[in-house]
């Protein structure tokens, strides 16, 4: 059975031009990858709503403010026994650098450890990335700024 759902993700950068990941192993995977923090849209919640309580539970980051809309993809991936057809969005959060702390018990069963990247570094780093193209997206942001048009939404499936 395919679980459909709405989820939002933050792209936290530093003045310094960092980007903050999350290295996780998940379920039944043989291998880790980093990923950006966020997750899903609860029922109810707004974008805004549902990323201020990712980024409190996966981070214990309460104060900051969601910038543009900087990349969007439809990903259908397996986690755990489920198949799940997640629309992502991610946002520009400028902050501060700071030390995370995962207050999320269930995530944090996933979580190998943080890590703020210099964004130059993402380009040439041969670890697995997601979204593959982040390195790009933060490239494209740092250069050119918020899009001016419409984003189109990458298709991914697993």
């Amino acid at each position: 059975m395919l679980i459909e759902r709405q989820a939002v993700r933050a792209i936290l950068l530093t003045p310094q031009r960092e980007i903050l990941l999350l290295r996780i192993h998940p379920p039944g995977a043989s291998e880790h990858f980093w990923i950006t923090p966020g997750g899903g849209i609860e029922p109810g919640e707004t974008i805004e709503e549902g990323l201020r309580r990712e980024l409190g539970e996966e981070l214990g980051l309460t104060e900051f403010e969601i910038g543009p809309l900087v990349w969007r993809r439809q990903h259908t991936f397996d986690w755990a026994e489920e198949r799940i057809s997640q629309y992502e969005r991610y946002y520009i959060v400028n902050t501060k650098r700071f030390e995370p702390k995962m207050r999320d018990a269930v995530e944090a069963k996933t979580l190998d450890r943080f890590k703020w990247w210099p964004a130059d570094e993402l380009a040439k780093s041969n670890e697995r990335l997601t979204p593959l193209s982040l390195a790009e997206i933060v490239r494209h942001y740092l250069t050119n700024g918020a899009p001016q048009k419409a984003l189109d939404t990458e298709t991914l499936v697993d």
